[in-house]
């Protein structure tokens, strides 16, 4: 149901209108460590604040995070929202398996339909391709899907800027799906590219994965030493740069994560911007970013930060 407090865009020329803020259901989300009735709490107070894009993939969470959807969506009215998921990784039981075979794409569906109890999946990304796993033979699969009902748009999320710039003139894809965040700047020209090309952009992380001002290494509960383990690992430039952004918790009437997301959305051509959480008080926050406009001296302080980078 759509609420005063949430706006909405137009996702591309797919026909679905997305909240500017979504949801992503992913990472400790859905692990079965996290206690499912919480999870699932999230879930439920987010579409009651007018969320309509949830986000999942068949690999996230150990495979654990697409059935966790399915369950905390069953028996609730689906239309109206716009549930995407991914293909082309999957998670073997020990470790996340990679393959964008055509056959492997479409059995991928056929799971994601049946652990979302979906019939028809509103948006399927493939999940990190290269550009020469963007076969005929598989954007022919993709079609096919689409031309059974089974899919009703296309998209990739990637990282890559290749990859996107090289998707942005393929007519079988309708979305794409980018990080961008105040630590990427440089993902604005790129975004610009796909949305001329008449592209849906959806934000993927937009909190910069609580790397400004180190965030992300605040213990104050066993799941975050997760989070933590994972920045130090794999994200230790990204948690360097998001020093110079300490200032952003210091506003005085907005949050960090609250400016962090208007920075996002002040960008027309992005759709929306998709986070996760699993904490309900940082859920309540981060929803009411939506319709914020970022003060002219904080836009300027972050472009300052920004090229304090380069």
């Amino acid at each position: 149901m759509y609420t005063a407090a949430m706006l909405y865009r137009p996702l591309g020329k797919t026909g679905l209108t997305v909240s500017e803020i979504g949801f992503g259901c992913a990472s400790w989300w859905g692990q079965t460590a996290f206690d499912e009735r919480e999870a699932i709490a999230l879930v439920h107070a987010a579409l009651e604040r007018g969320v309509t894009f949830l986000d999942t993939g068949a690999s996230y969470s150990n495979g654990n995070a697409e059935p966790r959807l399915g369950r905390a969506l069953r028996g609730r009215d689906l239309s109206g929202l716009a549930i995407a998921t991914k293909a082309g990784t999957r998670h073997d039981g020990r470790r996340i398996q990679r393959d964008m075979s055509p056959g492997a794409i479409e059995a991928s569906v056929m799971r994601s339909l049946a652990n979302l109890g979906l019939e028809c999946l509103p948006l399927l990304q493939l999940h990190g391709p290269a550009i020469v796993d963007l076969t005929p033979e598989l954007l022919a699969t993709l079609e096919g899907l689409k031309a059974r009902g089974l899919v009703q748009a296309l998209g990739v999320n990637s990282f890559d800027p290749a990859v996107i710039d090289h998707v942005a003139g393929l007519p079988q894809f309708d979305v794409v799906m980018v990080d961008y965040n105040v630590l990427c700047p440089e993902r604005g020209p790129l975004i610009a590219r796909a949305a001329a090309a008449g592209k849906g952009v959806l934000a993927g992380m937009p909190l910069a994965m609580g790397h400004t001002a180190g965030q992300v290494l605040k213990l104050r509960a066993p799941r975050d030493i997760w989070y933590a383990l994972r920045a130090l690992k794999n994200h230790r430039a990204e948690v360097r740069a998001g020093r110079r952004f300490a200032f952003l918790h210091r506003q005085p009437d907005v949050s960090g994560a609250q400016a962090a997301l208007a920075y996002v959305l002040a960008n027309r051509d992005v759709a929306c911007a998709v986070m996760g959480t699993t904490r309900m008080a940082h859920l309540l926050e981060n929803l009411d970013a939506s319709g914020r406009r970022l003060a002219p001296e904080l836009a300027a302080a972050i472009a300052e930060a920004q090229s304090a980078g380069t």
